[in-house]
């Protein structure tokens, strides 16, 4: 088989983490929602995770000065409100109200849980030492919410360029993680 080279541009594409996810802060009374899909798990217990905000975004000011905030998980239901809060700054628009989503209180934060979201983690920044040079942010989930109604979570997950893909075949294979 004959290859050829790739856009590096493009390798964030090849290499997409996980679901789309929606990022909820909060400051001053206000709160905001940002659409990230640069994150990574790093530990299980108790689980930690990497995120990377830039240092342009509304979301970046707000989760250094509180250091905390959700990661709320859509389904793809929720994909047209996704992608509209992403193309949306937070400085100037309230993105609860434009997209009609629903602000449900967390039980160890201020920020709030979008509650269309079929899962809600509650986060803390546990270190700090490499978003001045990354943009990342390394978060502790303190508490974790399900819908479990929710039997089969379809997620959607970001090619690059307005792509996306959705979760869909489960295949199990035996294992010997528990």
């Amino acid at each position: 088989m004959a290859k050829k080279t790739f856009p590096l541009s493009k390798v964030y594409g090849l290499l997409e983490p996980g679901p789309v996810v929606m990022v909820t802060t909060a400051s001053k009374g206000r709160a905001n929602i940002m659409t990230m899909s640069w994150h990574i798990m790093i530990d299980f217990e108790p689980p930690i995770v990497g995120c990377v905000i830039s240092n342009q975004n509304y979301t970046f000011d707000i989760l250094k000065a509180t250091r905390e905030c959700v990661i709320n998980i859509p389904t793809v239901a929720l994909t047209e409100k996704v992608v509209g809060c992403g193309n949306t700054t937070g400085r100037k628009v309230d993105k609860f109200k434009t997209f009609g989503l629903t602000q449900a209180p967390a039980s160890c934060i201020k920020a709030p849980l979008i509650d269309e979201c079929y899962a809600n983690l509650e986060c803390k920044v546990v270190d700090g030492k490499m978003v001045a040079k990354y943009n990342l942010f390394i978060l502790e989930v303190l508490k974790a919410w399900i819908d479990p109604s929710c039997k089969d979570p379809r997620t959607i997950h970001h090619l690059g360029r307005g792509a996306f893909m959705v979760a869909g075949e489960t295949i199990k294979l035996p294992s010997k993680m528990k």
